[in-house]
């Protein structure tokens, strides 16, 4: 079977061909959505050498069957705050590919989030969650509300009114949601109590974040930073760098953020800078992780009130000068797209020797060209930002098994599986005629893995 197009039937296409004509078909189906669209050219753009040496891909579509979701899911919320008045907001679940394992993506409640941010998520989840080696599919889901500021009441209804909705997608073997911004182990919480209330059963593998006290992994609210540590530490050595003696700016103060701060000071990094929505910090003694941690995960403040504690600490309100500091590492571990020109040539200008990307796509596409044509390390984020994903499969596994790992022993697992992801992207690349390219070397591995299976379960 050739692959639908009519403009490229009269000849067999070329590799370049075969991706432009996917590429525009792509576009003009999903108009208005930058977002997935950023994403998908960023794997296509890899993809030439893949489709040169495997032309049965072209032949069986797998570029059009891989970038259109299975499922996409959009539906009312509608909660009652404390005071009695009735809100709605939009939630979704995109079931983007589950050809490796069940869907398996978190859940982001932010008032940012639309359909396009939903299926670029979606998306890059699909081949993050190939590199990880563990059999989960792809997908990502959550809601435009935002819990800031909500009382957990509030925030229970929200979740339960969520849930009663969700709860008829999802299941142990079809879709396992997870947290993401937004969304932690109270959250999932709450979800998971509405989704026990509706089924009438204990199915601990539906979700994963959950608290350790019920079902939940240790490590799991680690992994993710912990992850991008962990890789990126892989890059450097490859360099014969090291975070060991290097300053380091993390953007952002939520778990990943927390977590990455907390691993490179224990790999020898001076972390100098974080931040929130509200602005930056800049601590030249090196940031306080413990004092972060209290702020943001007991007392839920502002990232400002560390100035309270640390008073030679200095506070920024414009959130992106936080790139303008000089540094050896940065850590943009907050959004997607929070690096944009005028911050890559400001981290270039500084010296900065590599970036790892912790958070979902935060480098934006000229930010990487610019960051890559000067020679930076580049750890992208479907590489660097997977070691949440294999934990929660991990989660996963261990409720199958009505037990629990240690702390040791899943964190050292979730080092073994970032190593092997490392060792993937650099042999991937140098295969396929990019050596050194971990992008290309991320997107094709995860690609390949995907297609393969693709191929052996016929067309779906």
């Amino acid at each position: 079977m050739k692959a639908v197009n009519e403009s490229i039937q009269t000849k067999e296409p070329s590799a370049h061909e075969y991706i432009k004509a996917v590429h525009k078909k792509v576009r003009d189906r999903n108009p208005g959505e930058p977002e997935f669209l950023q994403a998908a050219w960023e794997v296509f753009s890899s993809l030439q050498p893949v489709f040169e040496q495997h032309p049965e891909y072209v032949e069986e579509g797998i570029l059009e069957r891989i970038s259109e979701p299975e499922r996409f899911i959009a539906f009312r919320v509608t909660w009652e705050d404390d005071a009695g008045n009735v809100h709605v907001n939009r939630g979704y679940r995109v079931q983007f590919n589950s050809t490796l394992g069940p869907f398996k993506g978190g859940l982001r409640f932010h008032p940012t989030l639309t359909g396009s941010v939903v299926k670029f998520l979606g998306f890059e989840q699909i081949f993050k969650n190939a590199l990880t080696g563990l059999p989960i599919g792809g997908g990502k889901g959550g809601a435009d509300f935002d819990p800031k500021g909500r009382s957990d009441r509030e925030i229970m209804r929200f979740c339960q009114s969520f849930m009663t909705e969700l709860s008829r997608h999802i299941g142990p073997d079809i879709d396992v949601p997870a947290g993401d911004i937004g969304v932690g182990k109270r959250e999932i919480g709450y979800l998971f109590g509405q989704y026990k209330r509706i089924r009438n059963a204990f199915e601990a593998g539906v979700f994963t974040g959950k608290n350790p006290d019920n079902g939940g992994s240790l490590i799991r609210k680690e992994a993710t930073g912990y992850g991008t540590v962990y890789f990126v530490e892989e890059m450097l050595k490859g360099e014969g760098l090291s975070f060991e003696g290097s300053r380091v700016i993390v953007s952002g103060s939520g778990n990943v953020s927390i977590y990455a701060m907390e691993k490179a000071i224990e790999f020898g990094a001076t972390v100098v800078a974080c931040s929130d929505s509200e602005g930056y910090i800049y601590d030249p003694e090196g940031i306080d992780v413990n004092t972060v941690k209290r702020l943001k995960e007991v007392e839920r403040k502002r990232i400002y009130h560390y100035l309270e504690h640390h008073p030679k600490a200095r506070f920024g309100k414009d959130k992106s000068d936080i790139w303008k500091i000089p540094c050896d590492i940065a850590l943009p571990c907050a959004t997607q797209n929070e690096i944009g020109r005028e911050g890559a040539e400001a981290l270039v200008d500084n010296g900065v020797k590599a970036i790892g990307e912790g958070a979902n796509m935060p480098c934006d596409e000229e930010a990487v060209r610019i960051l890559t044509n000067n020679h930076v390390l580049f750890a992208p984020a479907k590489a660097a930002n997977a070691g949440g994903v294999a934990v929660s499969a991990m989660e996963m596994s261990q409720n199958s098994m009505r037990y629990s790992w240690t702390s040791e022993e899943v964190d050292e697992k979730l080092h073994q599986v970032m190593k092997n992801i490392y060792r993937n992207c650099i042999e991937t690349a140098e295969k396929y005629g990019a050596p050194g390219n971990l992008i290309a070397g991320a997107n094709i591995a995860g690609f390949k893995k995907v297609a393969d299976a693709m191929l052996e379960h016929g067309l779906n």
